[in-house]
């Protein structure tokens, strides 16, 4: 029985302890000493080297399981295109994320003092995402009469002049799985459109091909890319945190790995005395 009560303590001593490592540091405004990878450079350059005005289509591209991942990196690089003065186009290909594409794009439009219709729009959800990219190599005002909450999108400063991807700077896939090839064969190879994405870590290795070939221009991913986003726009964020919080996790299990394999040596080294 008392056996059983000390395996039932550790355990949940061990539970209590991962709890506070992943917990305690996002409760705290530390930010780590890190320098930004050259994949993340290139990404926040050409947002950089677009003139304020310029057009920039953003697609919300990920399912609502990815967003915690996925939300630094959304909220960094709206804050830089709003910080650029740039016009964007939200817009989403996943039904999951139409709506937290939507409350990304108001949250930050709100916090950088961004009006609808003139800064920013949203057009929402298109399902046969093959379809709709290709739609708007054709025409956009075609495909989006009016933005995801019913008004028409004609009369929109934010639009105007804007008829396929000839007039959009770039476009922006913010994703947890492979829609950015669907980008690469549909808009960047037959239209020729400049394409850049924001995607979760794991993903990243099977698209820096992509990148090389200059298909895909800029890739930034998970938190790491978000809190060295973060870096190069002096702005604390939830990049940050959360990379704090991953690392010090990572380092809490590494250590009660060492301390139960060094509890269970001295254990059975009692025995065998």
């Amino acid at each position: 029985m008392s056996k059983l009560l000390s395996t039932f303590s550790a355990r949940h001593l061990v539970f209590l302890a991962v709890l506070l490592a992943a917990t305690v540091p996002l409760l705290l405004n530390i930010r780590l000493t890190h320098t930004a990878s050259d994949e993340t450079k290139r990404f926040y350059a050409n947002i950089n080297s677009l003139p304020s005005g310029s057009v920039v289509l953003i697609s919300f591209d990920f399912e609502a399981s990815a967003f915690a991942e996925i939300k630094p990196l959304a909220d960094a690089v709206l804050r830089h295109c709003f910080r650029q003065n740039l016009r964007i186009i939200g817009l989403s290909l996943f039904a999951e994320g139409t709506a937290l594409g939507e409350q990304t794009l108001s949250r930050i439009a709100i916090e950088k003092g961004k009006t609808y219709g003139i800064d920013y729009v949203y057009l929402g959800f298109r399902p046969q995402y093959t379809s709709a990219i290709l739609a708007i190599g054709e025409s956009l005002p075609k495909e989006f009469p009016t933005d995801y909450f019913g008004a028409a999108t004609a009369a929109m400063p934010v639009l105007s002049g804007v008829i396929n991807y000839d007039q959009i700077a770039t476009v922006i896939s913010i994703t947890d799985g492979g829609m950015p090839t669907y980008w690469v064969d549909y808009a960047v190879t037959r239209y020729h459109a400049r394409l850049q994405t924001v995607l979760t870590a794991t993903m990243a290795t099977s698209l820096y091909p992509y990148v090389s070939s200059g298909q895909i221009q800029g890739l930034i991913a998970g938190l790491k890319g978000a809190a060295e986003y973060e870096l190069l726009l002096n702005e604390a964020g939830g990049g940050g945190r959360g990379l704090l919080a991953q690392s010090v996790s990572q380092i809490a299990i590494l250590a009660i790995i060492i301390v139960g394999n060094v509890v269970g040596y001295l254990g059975r080294r009692r025995k065998w005395q």
